[in-house]
């Protein structure tokens, strides 16, 4: 059974779900998505014994549009306010600039932050400093009405590259439908605009905690997946999952690859389960 909460933050509140028992998992989606994308993630991590607690972003899904601050820092405080309110540490995960700010979250607070899973992260900005306003100002038309929520949802099918979730044009109607509203829809481009990993890079030496990265080998946010995959691991001394037939959202795209190897790296990591010993089927080192 799930339960509903809300936790207050300056400027707004934000939206949390809790399923399961035991040791705490707490899981972000990134921009422009909602705590749906982790519905094939969500079950295996509560079977195998885990306090699974899914927070949207400030905006999005059911959290609160009155937020005026948006992106890595603010995310990061969010979520250490959300380990804060548990009371007990946690493994963080986070789908691309949620990843971000897991990692931030991490150098702040290492006696919350358990173990990190990053999706797809940024860790370091994926365009050059020169241009950002450009950038800033294609999201502000882009994401402006009356075709903001139609683009976006374009661009987030096309951010889907490889294997398709079942359930993703369902969830591309459900985000439609969300940003319709025009609140929600200011607050995607809000968050588009502000947002600036070069804030992250400097953060980096400072985690202790261990990581699991997963990249999709089709993800067009990195001009080299791979590559970007071998990078980020060397600065967080990580584990690390390049996923075939995937791009920006590995976790729905190949949930049969996913799954398992986040259960093993949370069996190894945050220990206090019963529910299953060892390495999670399918599991393989990388």
């Amino acid at each position: 059974m799930s339960t509903l909460r809300s936790l207050d933050r300056p400027g707004g509140r934000l939206a949390t779900t809790s399923t399961g028992a035991g040791p705490l998992v707490v899981a972000v989606p990134g921009m422009g998505d909602t705590v749906g994308a982790y519905r094939d993630l969500a079950g295996p991590v509560v079977e195998a014994g885990y306090r699974l607690v899914l927070a949207d972003l400030r905006g999005h899904g059911a959290s609160g549009t009155t937020f005026r601050e948006h992106g890595d820092e603010a995310t990061a405080g969010d979520l250490v306010a959300l380990l804060e309110d548990a009371g007990e540490p946690a493994v963080l995960v986070g789908n691309s600039m949620s990843g971000s700010a897991a990692v931030l979250a991490a150098a702040r607070r290492p006696d919350l932050v358990a173990g990190l899973v990053l999706l797809c992260p940024f860790l370091r900005p994926a365009t050059p400093r020169w241009a950002d306003p450009l950038l800033r100002l294609a999201y502000r038309v882009l994401f402006a009405r009356p075709w903001g929520a139609r683009a976006w949802v374009a661009y987030y099918g096309r951010l889907n590259r490889g294997r398709h979730a079942p359930w993703l044009g369902e969830h591309q109607r459900e985000l439609r439908a969300s940003l319709a509203d025009p609140a929600r829809l200011a607050s995607l481009r809000r968050l588009a605009v502000s947002l600036d990993h070069s804030v992250v890079p400097p953060r980096l030496p400072d985690v202790t905690a261990p990581a699991l990265l997963v990249v999709g080998a089709l993800d067009p946010d990195y001009r080299d997946p791979a590559a970007e995959l071998a990078w980020m691991a060397g600065q967080l001394r990580a584990e690390t999952l390049l996923v075939p037939d995937a791009a920006h959202y590995p976790h729905a795209q190949r949930p049969d690859l996913v799954a398992p190897r986040v259960v093993d790296f949370l069996r190894r990591h945050h220990p206090g389960t019963t529910a299953g010993q060892g390495p999670a089927d399918g599991a393989a080192g990388a």
